[in-house]
């Protein structure tokens, strides 16, 4: 059995807080050198990110939804949504996150992960989903436009005093996620 064969996908718990950090604060080193300051990637700690995944994992809203993905019981990516209070674009729910280890990404885990928040997001009420991505994250853009995301808008932001660009994606229609 290969590695996504053998990948499982569940609903997070708070155990997973530390896997969740570890994975995100990786994802982030590989996918954002050279487009962040190497010192604010290498100042981020595992414990601050556990900390907060801790908080949401232990608050159980029903707004929220977080999976990941588990290979031999380590957590090995995972994605969350939201239910957002003001609708962005015409979109009520938000992809808002999505990593994966760098070496199972382009497997299909990913994909899968996606409609697992997409179909969550859903069942909460949810007619259409956002993301997120720093515009010169390619692999992330090509990423959401392969699963028919639609491009919204590029916009300045700041994140902890960087100005970076981002991208905004979003699917009005969560039918895309449905069973077939």
């Amino acid at each position: 059995m290969n590695a996504v064969d053998a990948t499982f996908l569940r609903v997070a718990t708070p155990d997973d807080a530390e896997g969740i950090a570890m994975v995100r604060i990786d994802s982030w080193r590989k996918a954002y050198r050279g487009i962040m300051p190497d010192e604010y990637l290498d100042s981020m700690e595992v414990e601050d990110s556990m900390h907060l995944w801790y908080r949401v994992l232990s608050a159980a809203s029903a707004k929220t939804s977080v999976f990941v993905a588990e290979l031999d019981g380590d957590v090995v990516g995972f994605a969350a949504g939201k239910m957002l209070d003001e609708q962005k674009f015409g979109l009520d729910a938000e992809l808002a996150a999505i990593y994966l280890i760098p070496d199972l990404q382009r497997q299909g885990i990913g994909s899968r992960l996606v409609t697992m928040v997409a179909q969550a997001q859903q069942a909460q009420g949810a007619r259409g989903l956002i993301t997120w991505v720093i515009s010169q994250n390619k692999i992330a853009r090509q990423f959401f436009e392969k699963r028919q995301a639609e491009l919204l808008v590029e916009q300045a932001y700041n994140w902890d005093g960087i100005d970076l660009l981002e991208a905004g994606y979003g699917w009005r229609d969560l039918s895309l996620f449905s069973p077939h």
